[in-house]
């Protein structure tokens, strides 16, 4: 299962799945792209693997510092079912 996280302003969409046996939650960036359909990359973390498919090196150095400065956040909502259903009252 993948959980939303975040939309950027050009429609990057940011998900990740819930956390695995293991303790690692699979990050998954998605770009529309008009010529080649979609840019992606996964990051696993608490490891912090990259797998790059379009993403230009300015691009990916954005996306690491991101996630990076959100892991504590999307480790947490992994344990949670997601943005949503960490944030009901």
């Amino acid at each position: 299962m993948m959980y939303p996280y975040m939309t950027l302003n050009d429609d990057t969409e940011i998900t990740h799945s819930e956390m695995k046996p293991d303790g690692r939650v699979k990050v998954f960036i998605e770009t529309p792209d008009l010529n080649d359909g979609f840019h992606s990359a996964i990051c696993w973390l608490p490891e912090y693997s990259w797998e790059c498919h379009g993403y230009s090196d300015a691009e990916m150095s954005y996306f690491k510092n991101l996630i990076r400065n959100n892991a504590h956040l999307i480790m947490e909502f992994s344990q949670e079912g997601g943005i949503l259903n960490a944030s009901v009252v």
